[in-house]
């Protein structure tokens, strides 16, 4: 009955001391992947994204530890417990069951804590793991830059579309009106409805459609047109003359 007592209380010892040697999983204290702040992103922005992802990585990996630490301890008590009964049945063979049972449950310790640390130590990485996953996924998805993700995609502005015609090819028509006197003032590009009256004057003058509207072909017509040609038909026989139609000068012959 002593040796069974003392028996009982080593074993005890030892199972206490084995999930000491199984060791602990713990929840990360942090990251381990290296993020940088996104292109133009202020620094008080990229820390207030770490301090949310940190959070959410820990929610993600929530009771991972405790699982990991509850299935270490079984295993060396587990051990602890084999070792000793075995132990226990050796002594009882060689007449002193409680020093068997001490020595078997020391032997059981190792084994089952061993064990038990091996098991915790991959349980930790994968927890670390799988803590820098959700932080990464956090992180990018706040616009950071993270290792190994591609930078996020932003869609191109879509093409400007231009509004009515060419600019160049407004002011090279008005440079051609003003030489031709059809139209005063300067070549701004813009067409307005000066230029357009201008235009239609100089249509009608040409025997040309009367539309009023810049083309390559009317420019190429202006040009080849020579001063005062033409100008002297454009001219309004009444007073409701276009707005901005400015009567030509006609050449005289001496």
């Amino acid at each position: 009955m002593i040796g069974e007592r003392i028996g009982k209380k080593t074993v005890c010892k030892v199972s206490a001391i084995a999930l000491l040697l199984a060791g602990c999983a713990q929840t990360p204290m942090g990251p381990t992947v290296n993020v940088m702040p996104g292109p133009g992103k202020p620094f008080d922005v990229f820390a207030a994204d770490q301090a949310t992802c940190k959070g959410y990585a820990q929610n993600a990996v929530q009771g991972q530890a405790d699982a990991a630490n509850n299935q270490a301890v079984g295993t060396g008590v587990v051990g602890t417990l084999v070792g000793a009964g075995l132990g226990a049945a050796i002594g009882a063979a060689a007449g002193n069951a409680g020093a068997g049972a001490a020595i078997g449950a020391g032997a059981g310790a190792a084994t089952g804590g061993g064990i038990g640390a091996q098991n915790n130590s991959m349980a930790q990485m994968s927890i670390q793991q799988q803590y820098d996953n959700a932080y990464s996924q956090c992180m990018y998805s706040h616009g950071d830059q993270v290792p190994g993700y591609a930078p996020i995609a932003t869609a191109a502005p879509p093409p400007r579309m231009m509004s009515g015609p060419d600019p160049a090819l407004v002011r090279a028509t008005q440079n051609e009106l003003i030489r031709l006197q059809y139209l005063t003032g300067g070549a701004d590009g813009a067409m307005g409805p000066m230029t357009s009256n201008a235009i239609r004057s100089y249509e009608r003058a040409s025997g040309l459609p009367v539309d009023g509207a810049v083309s390559p072909s009317l420019l190429a017509r202006l040009q080849s047109t020579p001063s005062g040609a033409g100008a002297a038909a454009a001219q309004p026989t009444n007073a409701s003359a276009p707005a901005g139609w400015v009567q030509p000068k006609t050449q005289t012959t001496p």
